[in-house]
């Protein structure tokens, strides 16, 4: 080539036995500008590409060692007993737990934002056969719909722009042999729905940009805190999905529902983060009362936040009521326990009082819902009346 071209030119050759040869050659001429010979510089490279190899595999593993880790620190926070639950509802729940751990049988979980599903899918996952293997959480909330996709199932090498030369596997083939919790699961697109049921079904996944069948051995726990059978309804989930999905379900209720949890989650939650953030904490006497008396409209979550909060800000060992209140932003956590004291009375008429809570009451129900007519649907009342009662007393 050389000598036809009179260039210099560059070849990688790969000898029988495995070396990895870069040719680099150029052309010397004669007195009449042909070429006379050709000088070729031979650089042996195996080692060098050897180690580049290396250097992506060991990458690649990297990645998945950091989410398994990951993922293994979730599992070690989370240690509240089954067994430290006191309501009656719990028992029962924690007898349905065993029976449904005991099988490789799919789990629908449902309740309220922040009763705690996640942990209940960790405790079926660690009573279980699989209970070595890992566990994986997908939140179908916080992941943009176009990625959903790869983030289940993997996607090959090059799949899409930007994607890794070497591919990646999905969550369903790291969790093989273990199980995966696919958090929020009514918010799914229903284009992945149709393959979530072939996984429930065959148990088989695609990579994206693959036509290649994988098998894997995975459990599915899902759960949600919207009613699935109004999503069917609406066309926004498949009912073939929803009655694979629900061969187990666990529906877990409101703290509110089970006061006698309220302590002992709240000494859970006292001491994790007095260990974390190296913090001497205790609660004051009149803390149950307070806390057994709040309606907790965030579960578990709401209270984990507060605890959180309160071993981080309180400036002494024991944990008072004056520093709940100063610590939260919502009338919820009010000091006082009497309703009547947190009105203002003044020179007004019972009538008087009763509108003015009535407006509290709508005020608070659109700043957390955010929507008028879902207001109105809550509470069955019309949206012109919740326009009336709030309007009405606006200065003109």
């Amino acid at each position: 080539q050389i000598v036809k071209t009179g260039q210099p030119a560059t070849s990688v050759q790969t000898t029988k036995k495995g070396q990895k040869l870069i040719l680099n050659g150029h052309p010397v001429f004669d007195v009449e500008g042909q070429v006379a010979l050709v000088v070729t510089f031979v650089r042996d490279v195996t080692v060098m590409s050897q180690l580049r190899e290396q250097i992506v595999s060991q990458k690649k593993l990297l990645e998945q060692f950091r989410t398994s880790v990951q993922y293994i620190n979730e599992e070690r926070i989370q240690k509240f007993p089954m067994n430290g639950f006191k309501s009656r509802e719990m028992a029962h729940l924690n007898k349905l737990i065993d029976k449904i751990a005991a099988t490789d049988a799919t789990v629908l979980i449902l309740g309220e934002t922040g009763v705690g599903k996640e942990f209940f899918a960790r405790s079926i996952h660690r009573a279980s056969p699989r209970g070595e293997n890992t566990f994986f959480k997908l939140d179908c909330t916080t992941i943009p719909e176009n990625l959903i996709e790869s983030e289940l199932f993997g996607y090959a090498a090059g799949a899409f722009s930007g994607a890794s030369l070497k591919g990646k596997p999905g969550l369903c083939e790291m969790a093989d042999q273990g199980t995966l919790f696919l958090d929020e699961i009514g918010e799914l697109p229903l284009s992945l729905q149709v393959k979530l049921l072939r996984l429930l079904q065959d148990q088989e996944i695609i990579a994206v940009g693959s036509t290649r069948v994988k098998k894997v051995n995975v459990r599915i726990i899902a759960a949600t805190n919207r009613e699935l059978e109004k999503e069917i309804e609406q066309g926004r989930f498949r009912n073939d999905l929803y009655y694979r999905l629900r061969v187990a379900v666990l529906s877990i209720p409101p703290l509110r529902e089970r006061r006698e949890d309220i302590m002992p989650l709240a000494n859970y939650f006292l001491e994790k983060y007095a260990i974390k953030y190296r913090k001497e904490r205790r609660f004051g006497p009149d803390i149950e009362a307070i806390f057994t008396g709040h309606s907790w409209p965030g579960n578990i979550r709401e209270m984990e936040n507060l605890i959180e909060s309160l071993v981080v800000t309180c400036d002494r060992p024991v944990v008072e009521t004056s520093d709940i209140g100063s610590c939260m932003l919502t009338e919820g956590y009010d000091r006082k326990r009497n309703l009547f004291e947190t009105l203002d009375t003044r020179d007004k008429s019972l009538k008087e009082i009763m509108r003015d809570l009535e407006r509290e009451i709508l005020n608070g129900a659109l700043e957390i819902h955010g929507s008028m007519a879902k207001v109105a649907e809550l509470l069955k009342i019309d949206r012109s009346t919740i326009f009336r009662k709030l309007k009405r007393d606006e200065p003109a």
